[in-house]
Parts: C-alpha cells; structure tokens; sequence
C-alpha cells in the first residue's frame, strides 16, 4: 500500500506542470543521474522527452519546435560536460532571441563542499548566455518556474536557466496555491504624434523590419501599412516572409550578402524617413553599422527594448510592441504615392539580376531547382557557410518562420537539428535541411535521432569537401590554402547508413527527381549535391 505523502507532488513536477501551461510538449536532451527525476515529471506532465546525440543539438531541435508552436523550447543537460556541451547553442537561443528554457542537474550543496567529480558553477557558466539563471527550491518551485516563463518568453525572447539539485527534485511539497504573472500589456507610444506628422509628409519612406516584429506576430500590421502607405520593406534573413517576397514592396533580406548590401544600402540612404519595426541589428554585418545620421533624416525606430547596441541611431525611439506601435504611428494617414522615380523597381530588379537563378549547375542551380519544385509552404532550414549567404538571398519564403538558420550567432551544425524540432512540431510539412558537407559532418549522428522519431525530413548536402566561404576569403587575401579543406565523403552512403534513404545528384534533373521522391517517402532522405567549390565566387 503506497504512503499518503506519495501523492503530494515532487519539485520537479510543479516546474513540469507549468512548463505543460506554457503549451510546451517536447523536450530535448541525454540522461543522466542528476536529471532523471525531471525528465521523469515532464513525461508525467505530458511532454515527450527526446533523446538527441548531443546537447548542442537538444537544444536546436528545442527551437525548431518554439519556431513552429510558439511554445519555449526546453534543453534538459545533465551537470558538467553535459551544461558544456549545449553553452554553443544556448548562446545562439541568447543571440538570436530563442525563448529556451535550460534545466540542469546538479548536486546538492552540502554534497558540493567534499565531491568534485564533475562539478562547477552552472550558473556561473551560463549568466552570460542568458536572460535569467535560476537555482530551483522546494517550496518556490513553481514560482521559479513561472519567473522562468516570463522572463523567457517576454520583451525580446531568450534562454533561462533552471539549475535543480538532485534532493529538491525530489522532494515533496504541497503549494497552498500557485503563482501566475498577468501578461504585460502594449502601451501607445507618447512619441506617436511626432512620428505620424514625419510619416505623412514622407516621400520616400523605407520601412526595415527585424526579428522582434516576427516574435510579436506584428505581420499583418506591416503589411497593412506597407500597402496603404506605399512604403518599400527590407527584412533582415530572421524575419524573412513577414510579407511575401514576391510583393512588389518587398525588397528583401539584408544584412550578410556584400552584393546584396550594395543594392540595398544605397537604397535606406536615399529615403528621406527611416521606419525600423522590430529590426535587432544583432543579426547585421559592419556594412549596416551607423548607414544613417539621423541629424539628417528623420528615423523612428520601434524595438521591444531600449538601444544600446549602437549599430545605429534614431530620432524617435519607442519601446514597446511593434504591431500597436507601428498602427498607432500609422493611424489616420490616408493613402499616397511615394518614391516618384523608379529606385524600388530598380533595387528589385538589381537584386534578381545579382542573384539569377539559370545556372546549369553549382551551388545556385541547387537553390533555385529546389525552391521550383518543393512546395510553396516549405519549411527549410539553413546552415552557416556560403551556401547559407546564397540561399538567405536566392530563396524566395512568402511566410514568417519558414527559413529557419542561425543569423546572430551563425553557428554552424544548426540546420540538421532544426529541421528535426520544426517536422517534430508540424509532421503535415515538408520540412528540408540544407547543409555544408562541413556542417553535416558535424551532426551527423544526429541522423540516428531523426530515424527512431521515423520522421521523413530531407536533408540536402552541399558537397564541395571545404569550408568554401573561409576558403574563399583565402583566395581572395592571396593566402595560402590552410585548414579548410577535406576528405571527399560519400554522404548518400551515410544517410543509407542509418536507415534513410541517400543519393548522390550532380545535376537539376537529377536533383529535381531526388528531390519528388523524397517528398513521397516515408523516412528521411539525405541528397548529396557534388558542387564545385567556385561555385560561390561572385555570388555572395
């Protein structure tokens, strides 16, 4: 007969619970001793745990789901190498605004005075690379846990991280009640009046829209006023489909590509008013560093917190939500003409004519084939190198959220275990992978993880057998060729390997016809492209 006191629940199950309240219902990560006990709550609590190879990748699967969901991912690392192995990622989540919540196995304090196998300062470590660090008690459990939420999902998004002893886990505690914040709500900016007047008398307005504007879901307020004000939009690569790439006010992405900046640079420096929504320069190059003087251009710029980052500068800085900020400004102008010669039209007709997509075969032939006969609705994800410069300007997205990659950090090994969090999350997508053979090689074992899900996520190899973007800047430099070249592997074998399906495709109609039937088949696909390592030069 079981005790009464076994029904009152643990610690642990009170941060699972409020975790389940948040809509979260995967998590990510390795066992170990010290974190058994959570892992076993968030599975009473209803979230599947998911074993992965390596943290690192835990914690991408984790956004690829918060991208799909909206609900905060959640990385679970047992003490030491395993809170070490995920600092890259949980970095990442810290630059690129990934609400993720970290939780941590650790020993107890008493037991921490005599034993140091393994042990160091979790929190120490992770302060850095986090919004908030949090060691968990019995009895404010679950208010840890709801300070977690908050703090993570709030204001411009990112990781917090919950630290929990081995016996708080465990320990049973009867809450007289629990604790909920209220959600914050979205003030009207006080400075609305001055940017409405700058607005109207605006002849050539450029609106630049970032990463903030698609966490708050401020989409349709954009394109509202981007229509009904005629105002041309930039994107940075995160936010990337907030209105369709193919309308005809949609410039496009910005902020890594020299050949796309020198279109789109002059561009924002001839407009005479500087609408910047949501737009966190994090994800910007030098080339974008103080392009402006707003002593001699008005610009009003809405982010979810003040600027102290000083890429760039503004009149008028409002802080708050982007949507009832960016209608409040807006409200009242009636509809006009802008830009009265042709620099819009001539800026997107530079950029198709900078990126073409008629190569018979190389790094662009693969973009351009896939983006032809992959679905509208595709979620892609992309890793750091070349041929994510490439594909961020070559791809054409008509939804927010749908090219998933790593903009701030740009950490590479990212795209394979992205792609495995997003098709987790929307099973019913087509959800592709494009990767460096470098970056593959990286999370390779992550393929034995995405095969006992069974889930049939393609995965695209660009295989050059070099790091083409730091070799290309070798070359340029007149350098020695150093460190960036490798062995020329067989990648279709490796996905065969693992129990998916693998080919090797050196041209479009071969490309074209791997990429029909892994949209038919029913385990995952790994297609390796044999490109040329030119085939990025004076493309990017």
């Amino acid at each position: 007969m079981s005790r009464p006191e076994d029904s009152t629940p643990r610690a642990a199950d009170h941060l699972a619970r409020r975790l389940y309240e948040a809509g979260c219902r995967h998590a990510f990560g390795m066992p170990g001793g010290e974190v058994l006990t959570v892992m076993d709550a968030l599975a009473r609590a209803g979230i599947e745990v998911v074993l992965a190879r390596h943290e690192n990748a835990a914690a991408f699967m984790a956004e690829g789901v918060w991208q799909r969901t909206g609900a905060p991912g959640i990385l679970v690392a047992t003490l030491g190498p395993g809170v070490l192995n995920g600092v890259n990622a949980i970095a990442n989540a810290h630059q690129d605004r990934v609400p993720l919540i970290v939780i941590s196995g650790c020993v107890d304090a008493d037991e921490g005075l005599t034993y140091t196998h393994q042990i160091l300062d979790h929190q120490a470590v992770l302060a850095p690379i986090t919004k908030a660090t949090f060691r968990l008690t019995a009895k404010g459990a679950d208010i840890i846990a709801d300070r977690a939420v908050g703090i993570a999902t709030e204001g411009r998004p990112g990781p917090v991280h919950i630290d929990v002893p081995i016996s708080v886990a465990d320990t049973r505690v009867a809450l007289p009640r629990l604790r909920r914040r209220p959600d914050a709500e979205p003030m009207v900016p006080a400075a609305a009046g001055q940017a409405r007047d700058w607005l109207a008398g605006a002849e050539r307005p450029v609106m630049i829209v970032g990463l903030d504007a698609v966490n708050e879901g401020a989409g349709a307020v954009i394109a509202e006023v981007a229509e009904r004000l005629n105002i041309p939009v930039i994107t940075s690569y995160k936010a990337k489909g907030i209105i369709p790439e193919t309308h005809a006010l949609c410039v496009g992405g910005a902020g890594l590509s020299p050949l796309a900046d020198g279109v789109l640079v002059p561009l924002v420096q001839r407009a005479d008013l500087i609408l910047c929504v949501g737009y966190d320069p994090i994800e910007m190059r030098p080339g974008w560093r103080e392009i402006w003087d707003p002593a001699e251009v008005n610009v009003i710029d809405i982010a979810a917190v003040p600027n102290d980052h000083y890429m760039h500068q503004a009149t008028i800085n409002i802080v708050g939500a982007c949507g009832p900020s960016l209608a409040a400004i807006a409200e009242g102008i009636a509809p006009r003409a802008t830009w009265p010669g042709d620099e819009v039209l001539e800026a997107r007709a530079a950029l198709a004519q900078a990126f073409p997509t008629g190569d018979d075969w190389g790094a662009a032939a693969v973009i351009a084939e896939a983006r032809d006969v992959l679905p509208e609705e595709t979620i892609i994800t992309v890793d750091s190198g070349a041929h994510r410069i490439l594909l961020s300007q070559m791809w054409t997205t008509h939804h927010p959220r749908s090219v998933l990659q790593s903009t701030a950090l740009c950490t590479m090994g990212c795209a394979v275990p992205l792609a495995i969090g997003a098709k987790l999350a929307t099973p019913e997508a087509t959800v592709v992978s494009f990767s460096g053979d470098a970056g593959f090689l990286m999370v390779a074992g992550e393929l034995s993880t995405v095969a006992e899900l069974n889930l049939p996520v393609i995965f695209v190899v660009f295989v050059d057998a070099s790091l083409a973007l730091i070799e290309k800047k070798q070359r340029e430099r007149q350098m020695v060729n150093l460190a960036v070249d490798f062995g020329h592997h067989d990648f279709a074998v490796i996905g065969r390997a693992f129990g998916g399906n693998g080919v090797r495709v050196a041209t479009r109609a071969e490309l074209r016809a791997a990429l029909q039937a892994a949209q038919e088949a029913d385990r995952f696909t790994v297609i390796a492209a044999e490109i040329d390592r030119g085939s990025y030069d004076n493309r990017i």
